[in-house]
């Protein structure tokens, strides 16, 4: 069985946090949540050589967006996967989001955030 790898997930919505994480957990992957931008830039600044992807919503409330977010997380992790997901921002995704990034439309299906996740920490 090939090693778990370790998620962060941002999303401000606690309901909408829980499964997304609870469905990663059970494709196998380690997840970390955060529940702002702010506290997601503080995990980074942890242990960031672990995180295998990011998977962000762009609304975030108050503090950091998932946008910024991911261009944080891109400087210290330059070839870090980011997936983004919003049911607001598609047409920001070119000009905001991280070069080589995912953007998912929500609503999503837990299937959806899996494979997306699983073919952003595959080797190529």
């Amino acid at each position: 069985m090939p090693d778990k790898k370790l998620v962060l997930l941002v999303e401000d919505e606690f309901l909408i946090r829980d499964l997304i994480q609870t469905s990663l957990e059970d494709a196998d992957f380690w997840v970390v949540s955060a529940g702002h931008g702010g506290e997601a830039i503080q995990l980074l600044d942890g242990d960031q050589t672990k995180v295998a992807a990011l998977i962000t919503d762009v609304r975030l409330g108050d503090g950091p967006d998932g946008w910024a977010v991911a261009r944080y997380a891109r400087r210290i992790k330059p070839d870090l996967p980011v997936i983004y997901f919003s049911g607001h921002s598609a047409a920001d995704w070119p000009s905001e989001g991280v070069p080589h990034s995912l953007y998912l439309q929500k609503p999503l299906t837990a299937p959806q955030i899996v494979k997306a996740v699983r073919n952003a920490v595959s080797p190529a």
